[in-house]
């Protein structure tokens, strides 16, 4: 009976375990936990000083948080939230992005104007790539061949070669460029500025904007309106944009570029993150401390839950 008992248990836990939802809550120096098929909490878990950018390794063994104030990247079990171990990241890292292997890591070190690349496995540091001023945004290839980084007073998107780790191209953007994120085929990146109120959207391949989306909400001041958080779907139909303190998320159709829609979630809407069959998609509303769940087929928000102190990053266990 033991061994049944034992299996049993196994088939309960791991479904719950790859719907988890993971939220890094800057002021609160915690990670809430929510189960997506629920859509409730499972738990709040310390973490360390001012955690913001999260991500999870592709097999879902790893979490990995920017834990800003303490000057490092801590590594959990997702399961248990226990402390792994911890990354060497530079000062002030906020965001980061996992090569699609899983290793390296690519950190954002805002205060030093540098991206840190960090072996996962050995955890050490494989080189430190000097960026713009305030490197903020990171992004990373489909194909895993370049990563992205933006830096917020330079304005410029920077192209990094995953082979050599250097620049090999600079874009100039909109003021205060804050996230980059390719669609599903490589074609198309999309980068955000958050003063700049725009989306340029930029064709890899030339390394040249393509065109830019600008938003305007009825009865939102345009100074209100600033694009953070892009996600784009697995086929590239659909392109969400968080747009801060218009408390909005925009939905654009990926082939025209042109907005779809704008829909309303909590207050100041920062980071974004799609369950893996993305039924659902995820927001972080800093200022109401809470997550808006996106019905993604309908386009239509139908929850809002209740997290840590000023939400900021957001991703969801793989399958």
């Amino acid at each position: 009976m033991k061994p049944l008992i034992v299996i049993g248990l196994c088939l309960s836990v791991t479904p719950a375990f790859a719907n988890r939802v993971f939220v890094s809550n800057e002021k609160g120096n915690d990670v809430t936990v929510l189960d997506s098929d629920t859509l409730e909490v499972i738990g709040t878990y310390p973490v360390g000083n001012r955690p913001r950018g999260i991500t999870i390794s592709p097999n879902g063994s790893e979490l990995y948080v920017c834990v800003s104030d303490d000057d490092i990247v801590r590594v959990f079990d997702p399961q248990t939230m226990e402390e792994l171990h911890t990354l060497p990241s530079g000062p002030d890292p906020e965001l980061f992005v996992l090569h699609p292997s899983g290793n390296p890591l690519y950190v954002a070190n805002e205060d030093d104007n540098l991206v840190t690349v960090v072996d996962t496995r050995t955890h050490q540091v494989l080189a430190e790539i000097p960026v713009g001023v305030e490197p903020e945004g990171m992004g990373v290839s489909p194909d895993g061949k370049v990563v992205i980084n933006t830096s917020e007073t330079t304005n410029m998107a920077h192209f990094i070669d995953t082979d050599t780790l250097e620049i090999f191209g600079n874009v100039l953007v909109d003021s205060r460029p804050r996230f980059a994120e390719y669609n599903h085929d490589g074609s198309k990146l999309y980068v955000s500025s958050e003063i700049g109120g725009t989306i340029s959207v930029i064709d890899p391949s030339t390394q040249q904007i393509s065109h830019k989306i600008e938003f305007e909400i009825p009865g939102v001041l345009p100074e209100a309106i600033q694009p953070v958080g892009v996600r784009v779907s697995s086929d590239g139909a659909r392109v969400f944009v968080a747009l801060g303190p218009a408390n909005r998320v925009a939905v654009i159709d990926g082939a025209t570029d042109e907005v779809q829609d704008y829909l309303l979630v909590g207050q100041r809407v920062w980071q974004m993150a799609f369950t893996p069959d993305e039924k659902y998609l995820f927001t972080t509303n800093g200022n109401s401390n809470d997550v808006s769940v996106i019905d993604v087929e309908a386009a239509k928000v139908v929850k809002s839950v209740a997290v840590g102190q000023q939400p900021w990053g957001v991703v969801v266990a793989p399958d």
